[in-house]
């Protein structure tokens, strides 16, 4: 039986506003996140990842010591719809994410990589924080509802423009809805991936040195390194 309800047409979706930032308001954000708070060693790290990465905050919320291999540059990613990928990281953000992790106090294998200062593990609610700090400092941050997302939709737009639209499917750990819930990479994707964070931050990465050779120069790079402090 036709339900009236049905004939209802729905409100239509509003346009979504978030678009790429540029190399400028990245380099700001970066900078306004080191200028202050009571954590900037974490606030950069999650500036860091995010960026390298394309992950969703849930995912990088996830990660545990146990999801970090530096001797490949990798981290395996956890994130919505059960969807399971191992993601290139330059060397840098490898080390550096297993130094704070361990002063912090992670030891076993299924500790939380990201940790505050107290050896807790990280919540949605230092995001909440950092860009709250960020938005006061740069009031069109606030203005504009800037997230962790729109670091995502960055990277994604950057690499689908250099890559295209498949390699930038796979870094963002798009996957086919036909196939299982978690998503295994097939090598030439993770190449692929490992090839276009390389150009992105303009560090070689192992899995691109051993088959492709040398990287190419980079086109536009992220942030110089984190500190090591």
């Amino acid at each position: 039986m036709d339900s009236p309800a049905h004939r209802v047409r729905k409100p239509r979706r509003l346009p979504n506003t978030r678009r790429a930032l540029t190399p400028d308001e990245l380099s700001d954000i970066n900078a306004a996140a080191r200028s202050g708070g009571n954590d900037i060693v974490l606030d950069a790290l999650l500036l860091r990842l995010h960026t390298e990465t394309a992950c969703r905050r849930g995912g990088a919320l996830a990660l545990r010591l146990t999801d970090l291999d530096t001797d490949h540059a990798l981290i395996r990613l956890r994130e919505k719809g059960g969807t399971q990928r191992w993601q290139p990281i330059t060397p840098m953000l490898a080390n550096r994410l297993d130094d704070h992790a361990r002063v912090r106090g992670a030891v076993a294998p299924t500790d939380a990589l990201l940790r505050y200062r107290n050896g807790q593990p990280a919540t949605h609610r230092r995001y909440d924080l950092l860009w709250a700090r960020i938005g006061r400092q740069l009031p069109w941050v606030a203005v504009q509802g800037i997230s962790a997302h729109w670091l995502r939709h960055t990277t994604l737009t950057w690499v689908e423009r250099h890559f295209g639209y498949a390699v930038a499917r796979a870094y963002a750990g798009h996957t086919d809805r036909r196939g299982p819930a978690t998503t295994t990479y097939i090598k030439a994707d993770l190449h692929a991936v490992a090839t276009a964070l390389a150009a992105l931050t303009g560090q070689p990465h192992p899995l691109v040195v051993e088959q492709r050779g040398r990287p190419q120069p980079s086109v536009q790079p992220v942030e110089p390194p984190i500190r090591r402090t």
